[in-house]
């Protein structure tokens, strides 16, 4: 007797720091043997606008294209059951009753919180700011960017009602239901991964007003039905239910990783950001941990991503931006794919920059910077395009070596397989040198990892599917994965050896 085969269909709202997308999730097949197939349905630009000198998130068209990626959805007559919304963390949007926003959200490269360090530090030591939350020191962290908010605009954060994260927000505009899921919350540098709450000692040593605090819900909640203005509006089901997934995009990515029993397994986000970890099942709060700099970020199921944020191939796409707007080449010449092949025909190994140092990590003339650290290291810019681009990549691939060495002192733990997902493992060079940087076996895919993920764990939320190892047999199961092998080890311990050296 043959099994009923059962379909469903989801749609994930994935935002990211340079575009977004309104993807629809097929999920087909009886337990076991169930299949997932991802349909781009809207795709939209998100990234930062400059208001009088501060770097703004423009959300009220990102709204609007979200909508508008509903309204795709709803002509196609598939019954949709439900929605998630995932998205960059740290960043937060303040409102207040039904106000969609209270002020044009900023982006977490605005420069307001320099000196954040210094200013948190004179209230509470940065080492109980870890200890309590266990989240890496980044400036662009949202206890910095509160801390700024309440300094320069106290009567703002006092006046609004909650602040939530943005990924949490659209999920409150699609469901009237206003609370912050965990994967997101962790991102703050507020939040207490042991208790899994908000931390009242840095919240009552900053001054920060304790009502704008929203609830907190566990990854994959089912908050509410699709409000019915928007069901209307949309042409979707007014019984199609809304989901806090994950609503941090790492988490979503991390709950698709396609790992199996390979053994102790490492994992990379690779996009503008690298993220690069290992699943734990509790906080790795020490000194060493501190010293490091990793981050304890939520995960699902009560998992723990231990992770490093490396400024990954946003320089890379710093570096594009800048020469198509000083007329060096067109968007179209300078499409991804070609640096990648101008940079696979360049001279291997010949300068290296250090993706850790601050100016990297800066809305800048990327070129210029990287042109500056080679004259302060003794080495030789870049001569072209191709060199350039080499240069980041192999920086970058000699960075996930230093990481995961970093993990193994940590934690004891060795992964012996690193898996890519994301949007970069388009990048098939950076994969390879990777491998080749690190020693390991690299398998790379899904790209959709973050849709894949949102959806599944919509998926989990409804009762479709049982635990997240049968969601990640789903991910191998649905979508082209690509293994590499480490090459040439020996050069690339010598590179090893001039990075560590590095300032």
């Amino acid at each position: 007797m043959t099994a009923a085969v059962e379909q469903t269909f989801h749609l994930a709202c994935d935002l990211g720091a340079e575009s977004g997308r309104v993807m629809l999730g097929t999920l087909q097949g009886p337990r076991g043997r169930m299949r997932l197939a991802l349909a781009e349905l809207h795709r939209f630009p998100t990234g930062a606008l400059e208001v009088n000198g501060t770097l703004r998130w423009d959300f009220l068209r990102i709204w609007g294209s979200i909508v508008e990626g509903l309204r795709k959805a709803g002509t196609r007559g598939e019954a949709v059951s439900s929605i998630s919304t995932d998205s960059w963390g740290v960043d937060y949007v303040l409102g207040k009753g039904d106000e969609p926003m209270l002020i044009a959200p900023f982006h977490y490269r605005d420069q307001r919180t320099a000196g954040g360090y210094e200013r948190v530090a004179a209230k509470i030591p940065l080492a109980e700011v870890f200890n309590e939350t266990g989240i890496q020191f980044m400036l662009i962290n949202a206890i910095y960017q509160l801390e700024a908010d309440m300094r320069i605009r106290p009567d703002i954060i006092r006046f609004a009602e909650r602040m939530l994260g943005v990924g949490d927000q659209i999920n409150w505009l699609l469901s009237g239901v206003a609370k912050m899921e965990v994967s997101m919350a962790s991102t703050f540098q507020i939040y207490n991964p042991r208790t899994r709450t908000w931390s009242e000692k840095i919240i009552k040593a900053l001054d920060f007003p304790k009502h704008i605090f929203p609830e907190l819900v566990d990854s994959g909640t089912v908050l509410a039905a699709l409000r019915p203005a928007l069901a209307t509006a949309t042409g979707l089901a007014p019984e199609t239910k809304i989901v806090a997934g994950c609503s941090h995009d790492t988490g979503a990515a991390v709950a698709a990783v396609p790992a199996a029993d390979e053994g102790e397994w490492a994992y990379l986000s690779s996009g503008t950001w690298s993220l690069l970890g290992i699943e734990s099942p509790v906080p790795i709060i020490n000194e060493a941990s501190r010293a490091k700099n990793f981050t304890n970020e939520a995960g699902y199921g009560g998992t723990t991503r231990f992770l490093k944020n490396i400024s990954g191939l946003w320089i890379l796409q710093e570096c594009r931006r800048n020469w198509i707007a000083s007329g060096k080449a067109t968007a179209d010449e300078l499409s991804y794919e070609k640096l990648a092949a101008l940079a696979a025909d360049a001279k291997p190994l010949q300068t290296l920059i250090n993706p850790a140092d601050v100016r990297f990590g800066l809305v800048t003339d990327m070129p210029a910077r990287i042109a500056e650290y080679c004259k302060e290291t003794g080495q030789a810019v870049p001569a072209n395009f191709g060199a350039t681009v080499r240069c980041i990549l192999e920086s970058l691939a000699l960075s996930y070596r230093r990481t995961l060495g970093e993990i193994t002192a940590i934690t004891g733990k060795k992964p012996q397989v690193l898996h890519i997902v994301g949007g970069g493992t388009k990048n098939l060079l950076l994969n390879q040198l990777a491998a080749d940087a690190t020693g390991m076996t690299v398998i790379a895919g899904p790209v959709e990892a973050t849709a894949a993920g949102n959806v599944l764990i919509q998926a989990l939320a409804l009762g479709r599917l049982s635990n997240l190892a049968e969601a990640r047999a789903v991910v191998r199961a649905s979508f082209p994965l690509t293994t590499y092998q480490p090459r040439d080890a020996a050069a690339w311990q010598a590179a090893y050896s001039r990075f560590q050296d590095l300032p």
